[in-house]
């Protein structure tokens, strides 16, 4: 497979699909740097680990640490009241797949949190006890002929540069279309606060010159600004990490968050686009898409027709997913020029201006809209979403950009799925006991873990209720209130945790009214840990979003047999349906809870059905949270789904 290009050879144009007017070229800006060329020789076909033989590596790597595990549970963790399992006499024989775990042992090796400890801080259980087996098993992965090359340009990657959704879903579908057989790499800036140890065979690639338009003496000027770039695996997945390479003269990309940092993130994430476009020219790489990720990245496609292949002639195609369309980049034109190409190219209304600001002083350009143009397929991530996009109030201010007939046409929904490995109850290493639809006991050891490490009245038949959510308008903050006090109320216990713009309000809650409260307790702050150690403890979690593009938190849910409570919007209505609706297909099993309002009545019908159930007929909850256990929620159907788009434009 070809895996290099040369500037003046880059394949087919955007034309038709993404835009009928012709995208103009800014020579001055298109260094054609050589000095450096051959350090960057780095991303060919022949370095490139085959896929295959890595899957392959990977599975014998996994057999024998199965087979390491299983000798040290038989050694030091023997089953409640039965005999000591002696070793086997040959140390390196693989061990056969052991019985499923008796539900008598499955609660041994448990460390119980004490009062006031931060438990979710360290590990629940003395040793790992993983089950194995049954449902814990991963279907079997379908792989793709005629592999293509896919690279990701994304602000965030989930576990090392996670803030939201965004980063699951780019460490999610990368790893599944790695699975179905694709080259896939994922273009991250490289942020000073990223943890380096995460990051696997982490080395300096190569430095380039990127072009950069700095203000100097009052005018806007061009020029090279050197640029490091690492290579590094992230959960299996290659990874280029991008970043200034001088730290003491240039702050982008430091500090201790990924967003929020001490410098000018529209220039940095304009930087970056030309930096990763400047990487792939100079490495001569010719990827089949190139995937972009919301506002951040959506420049590139912008830079990529105008400045890297102005002629069409490459092969590569891109695609904009677009995760949520609150933030849609908006920027000056002269901040533009950070990129070292004039604003003014874009400001038409058929490319890149921001049609609020017609007639202001200055005319301002939106990002967003601009990767909607020039890209040749655009992606959002649940099909109700995208309805919601083209024709309900969804698209904001860019609902004439997909008024217009040759954008819509290039305008797919499809519904995000989950990390299977990292959402395992069974496997799940965060849990003080595994679980999951074929032996589900663990699932009371991990509400009894909670309840006890929050100081919340240990009781089995209260319904526990969960919100694992930031705290921003979109999430329903005054429905997560209601379900709040509405669950007291009725005599159940609340956990809530998160952090975001509404966390005085809460804060406010916790401090006062709930302080100490037997049945609630409200976390103001996020924790990955604590996260999957509620997700495991709760009956119920809620999601009463007032938009939610896709949503990870009630997929989550379901394959911790804990059942979703949401509001019909987006992927929550793609994913969740009432229990109390007629009955569906395969696709739509009858799974959760769901209220259209956006009152409190709404929220309190919904969740007075979902505690009736639960204290009512608790066999029919049971049988409702095993049969949600092994529900198929993962990236499998999605990757396919991408793929399926990636084909029709590079066709």
């Amino acid at each position: 497979m070809k895996s290099f290009m040369r500037r003046d050879a880059l394949g087919a144009g955007l034309r038709g699909a993404a835009s009928t007017k012709p995208v103009s070229r800014v020579a001055s800006v298109r260094p054609a740097p050589t000095a450096y060329r051959t350090a960057c020789q780095v991303a060919k076909v022949d370095e490139m680990v085959s896929v295959d033989e890595e899957l392959t590596r990977l599975r014998k790597e996994n057999e024998l640490l199965r087979a390491q595990l299983a000798l040290y549970q038989q050694n030091q963790q023997p089953s409640v009241g039965a005999a000591a399992v002696a070793p086997p006499a040959a140390a390196t024989k693989v061990l056969e797949k052991p019985a499923p775990a008796k539900q008598a042992s499955v609660d041994g090796g448990i460390i119980w949190p004490k009062p006031g400890e931060a438990f979710w801080e360290r590990s629940p259980r003395a040793s790992p006890m993983p089950l194995q087996g049954g449902a814990a098993e991963a279907p079997p992965v379908e792989r793709d002929g005629n592999p293509m090359h896919i690279i990701h340009i994304t602000a965030e990657m989930a576990p090392i540069a996670k803030v939201g959704g965004l980063g699951d879903v780019v460490t999610g579908l990368a790893k599944a279309a790695l699975a179905r057989g694709h080259f896939v790499t994922v273009m991250l800036p490289f942020y000073e606060c990223l943890p380096k140890d995460q990051i696997e065979g982490l080395k300096h690639e190569c430095d380039i010159e990127v072009p950069k338009g700095y203000r100097w003496d009052g005018e806007i000027r061009v020029g090279p600004l050197k640029t490091s770039v690492f290579w590094g695996r992230v959960q299996g997945c290659p990874v280029y990490l991008i970043k200034p390479a001088d730290d003491t003269n240039c702050n982008i990309f430091r500090g201790g968050r990924i967003y929020g940092g001490s410098y000018n993130e529209m220039e940095a994430y304009l930087y970056f686009c030309r930096a990763c476009l400047e990487y792939l020219n100079v490495s001569q790489q010719n990827p089949h898409v190139l995937q972009l990720h919301d506002w951040h990245a959506a420049a590139a496609s912008m830079l990529y027709w105008d400045v890297y292949n102005p002629n069409g002639f490459s092969r590569t195609r891109l695609m904009l997913t677009i995760h949520n369309l609150d933030n849609t980049g908006e920027t000056r034109q002269d901040e533009f020029f950070f990129t070292g190409v004039p604003g003014e190219n874009f400001a038409t209304i058929d490319k890149a201006l921001d049609e609020r600001t017609i007639g202001h002083n200055p005319e301002r350009l939106n990002l967003m809209k601009g990767g909607i143009v020039y890209c040749n397929a655009v992606t959002t991530v649940s099909p109700t979403y995208a309805n919601e996009v083209l024709n309900g109030g969804a698209a904001g201010w860019l609902r004439s950009t997909f008024a217009r007939p040759e954008l819509r046409s290039k305008f797919h929904g499809i519904l995000n799925g989950i990390d299977c490995e990292e959402w395992n109850p069974a496997t799940d290493a965060l849990l003080p006991a595994n679980f999951d639809a074929d032996r589900p006991a663990g699932k009371a050891l991990c509400k009894e873990f909670l309840q006890k490490g929050l100081g919340l009245e240990v009781d089995p038949r209260k319904p526990l209720v969960a919100v694992v959510s930031r705290l921003v308008p979109q999430k329903g903050i005054h429905l997560i209130k209601a379900a709040l006090f509405r669950t007291v109320e009725k005599g159940g216990q609340f956990v809530l945790l998160g952090s975001g713009h509404s966390d005085p309000a809460f804060r406010q809650l916790a401090d006062g009214q709930f302080k100490d409260h037997p049945n609630c307790r409200l976390k103001i702050m996020y924790s990955e840990r604590l996260a999957h150690m509620i997700y495991a403890a709760a009956d119920v979690v809620v999601v009463p979003s007032m938009f939610e593009p896709c949503g990870l938190t009630q997929m989550i849910a379901l394959r911790y047999g804990a059942v979703p409570l949401v509001r019909r919007t987006g992927g929550l209505a793609d994913t969740v349906f009432d229990v109390d609706g007629p009955a569906g297909g395969p696709a739509q099993p009858r799974n959760g809870f769901v209220f259209d309002g956006s009152d409190d009545g709404a929220l309190h019908g919904a969740l007075d059905r979902a505690l009736t159930l639960y204290t009512t007929q608790p066999e029919r909850w049971a049988a409702l949270q095993q049969d949600n256990m092994r529900l198929d929620v993962s990236w499998g159907k999605s990757a396919k789904s991408y793929v399926d788009v990636y084909r029709s434009i590079s066709a």
